[in-house]
Formats: structure tokens, sequence, C-alpha cells
């Protein structure tokens, strides 16, 4: 699982769109649809719920929104720690 597999699946989360989601990123629908592949691959389980218009989140998939907010916050805030401690 990689930092930018859980920024394109927050991303496509909070748009309820891979496109949408996609375009706030500034990439292509094809790297979105493929990071949001080998996540479910990795993890074992559906993490979006896809359908003709909305795309909502399955259970699994809520938890780790969830779980990711926290990681990629406490990764921000790992950063400004370790940048303050090298000036």
């Amino acid at each position: 699982m990689e930092l930018e597999q859980l920024r394109i699946f927050l991303a496509v989360a909070e748009e309820r769109s891979f496109t949408r989601g996609a375009k706030k990123l500034y990439i292509s629908h094809s790297t979105t649809s493929r990071a949001i592949t080998a996540l479910e691959e990795e993890l074992g389980a559906r993490l979006l719920e896809r359908g003709n218009r909305v795309l909502g989140l399955t259970p699994a998939g809520e938890t780790l929104r969830r779980e990711a907010e926290e990681i990629l916050r406490r990764v921000e805030e790992l950063r400004e720690i370790i940048a303050i401690s090298g000036r």
C-alpha cells in the first residue's frame, strides 16, 4: 500500500467519481482506476460501490477512508517535525 494510492482513494471517495477524483489530482482516469483496483486486490475487499452515477463506499471503504485520512495527516505532521528539527 502506497501513500499515493491512499491519496487517490480519498479523492475518488470525496468526489464520488473516478473522473472527478482524477481531475482533482491532475492524473489520468486509468491511473486512478489502477490504483483503486490495486488497493482492493491488496486488501482483499471491495472499497467502492460502483453504480451508474453515484459512487459510494463499502463498509471496508469507509474504514479505509477514516484510517487513510489519519495516516496522511500523520505523515504531514511528521514532515513538519522533521523540517523543524532539520533547521
